[in-house]
């Protein structure tokens, strides 16, 4: 076999480490560098000639500096002669700006994927997209693995009495169905609407919660406005305990503060982006171990999807 190198970018170190463990493989060294006026400067400080080569880089915040130091890392990669390129990309950038939801704006989801193919990256993994039709804007392979299977046993072992999944908005039904599939339980929605402009928006329950434990799903969460009022509303509603399941922590703005504050119970997230602090009612679970694996089919050209039958 070729053999294989897995390098990493700033974004989440800490996360690449763990990857790196797991395949009991060094990362490989590469310096990366700051012009005084911000500029990323890139040099690979070993051989990748003829290797298949990987790049962990999710592109959270700060997006822009992150998405364009994959693309350097990967452009220097190419230019050494590396066999393959592939980005394993825990938390997908720019996802929500998928479609032309208004007049006059970009799908900024398809332009990065554009550029990625551009800089010579050729196959993509990732992790709970918010829109699975970004799979669609690459010409290369995307490997969008699911992030529901990571929760399973951290639930199961909570030995909840009544657990019940929720979908805290309409598009959210697709992954809480799945979820609640492999819990074997039922499932409520969160319908959300405003009915006036300027005014708050009013949540409905879609199902009965009354005297459950409720397990909210979703892909991402940003400043978390909506799992922290429907929270709220689900305990107002009868529920026993709240906690949300969230793939992506984004956690911006006003955040942590609304989750301490509000009537979340707890919130499970995955180390995809790091956290920024600590919250006595976030517990992360490690990825790492899952996309370890995924590296590891990938160089031995062996089913990724076996890992989520």
């Amino acid at each position: 076999m070729r053999g294989y190198k897995v390098f990493t970018g700033t974004a989440n170190p800490e996360f690449s480490k763990k990857v790196a463990k797991y395949l009991a493989l060094p990362l490989s060294e590469a310096t990366i560098k700051r012009f005084s006026d911000g500029e990323i400067s890139v040099q690979v400080s070993e051989s990748v000639r003829g290797k298949d080569v990987f790049i962990i880089q999710p592109t959270c915040a700060p997006a822009n500096v992150n998405l364009m130091e994959l693309l350097i890392l990967t452009d220097a990669l190419r230019r050494s002669s590396a066999s393959s390129i592939t980005a394993i990309v825990p938390y997908f950038g720019y996802a929500r700006q998928d479609r032309k939801a208004a007049p006059r704006v970009p799908i900024t989801a398809k332009l990065v994927a554009n550029m990625m193919e551009t800089a010579g990256i050729d196959r993509v993994v990732t992790i709970d997209l918010h829109a699975g039709q970004i799979q669609g804007f690459f010409d290369i392979p995307v490997d969008n693995l699911y992030g529901s299977i990571i929760f399973h046993d951290y639930i199961k072992n909570k030995g909840l009495k009544n657990p019940i999944i929720a979908s805290p908005d309409i598009g959210g039904v697709s992954r809480a169905r799945s979820f609640a599939k492999k819990l074997n339980v039922d499932i409520v929605i969160v319908d959300k609407r405003r009915e006036k402009a300027n005014e708050s928006e009013v949540m409905n329950i879609i199902g009965d919660v009354d005297g459950k434990d409720v397990i909210l799903v979703d892909d991402m969460i940003d400043t978390a406005g909506t799992i922290v009022k429907a929270a709220k509303v689900l305990k107002q509603k009868g529920a026993t305990s709240v906690m949300a399941c969230c793939t992506h922590p984004v956690l911006s703005g006003p955040a942590y503060e609304r989750i301490e504050e509000g009537e979340l119970d707890e919130l499970l997230v995955t180390d995809s982006i790091p956290l920024k602090k600590e919250c006595d009612k976030i517990k992360v679970l490690s990825i790492a171990p899952t996309f370890a694996e995924v590296i590891r089919r990938v160089y031995h050209n062996e089913s990724v999807n076996g890992l989520f039958i």
